[in-house]
């Protein structure tokens, strides 16, 4: 059994060590996953894992094995744009481009746990059938993922833009 990585069948490595950003850069020569602090500190390596957000640099791969991996590279379909994809060009969600692909892969995750009811430190209501997005939400929940270059309002914009309508997220105003 191997790792599904963007829908391809990848064997899981020999050596039990390797983590999966390692895997994912220096095996699989997908360089869009990015080796920021290697301590699960700055969120530029996250990708999704059977839809969830994770920190490649804190996983191995060998637990990925019989798992999807969904990394920035896989996020467009037939050759499009993922809609955040988009959003970030158009709102300057990035200037050096280093975090980019780390924050899309988290946002994605972050509108599936709104969607899944999972609360933030900032959710008010532990009891609500459904958690609101807001812009507050979208900040505690994207903090994780550290932005150096002054793209944030950009970043934040985007997110905004692309999942701020019903159509997007299950969890909207």
């Amino acid at each position: 059994m191997g790792i599904a990585v963007n829908g391809t069948d990848v064997e899981r490595p020999d050596d039990p060590r390797v983590s999966l950003l390692d895997l994912l850069r220096e095996t699989l020569h997908l360089s869009g996953t990015k080796k920021g602090c290697d301590q699960g500190a700055c969120g530029a390596c996250t990708v999704l894992v059977d839809g969830q957000r994770i920190l490649s640099c804190l996983t191995l791969a060998v637990q990925c094995e019989g798992r999807s991996v969904t990394t920035i590279e896989g996020l467009g379909a037939d050759g499009a744009l993922h809609p955040l994809q988009q959003a970030f060009i158009e709102h300057d969600g990035f200037q050096c481009g280093y975090c980019t692909p780390g924050q899309i892969c988290s946002a994605v995750g972050m509108i599936g746990e709104l969607r899944r009811g999972v609360p933030s430190h900032v959710t008010a209501d532990l009891a609500a059938p459904a958690i609101p997005y807001s812009r507050d939400e979208l900040r505690e929940r994207m903090s994780g993922n550290l932005c150096r270059c002054g793209a944030h309002n950009g970043i934040m914009d985007a997110i905004a833009e692309t999942y701020a309508e019903p159509r997007h997220a299950g969890a909207a105003e």
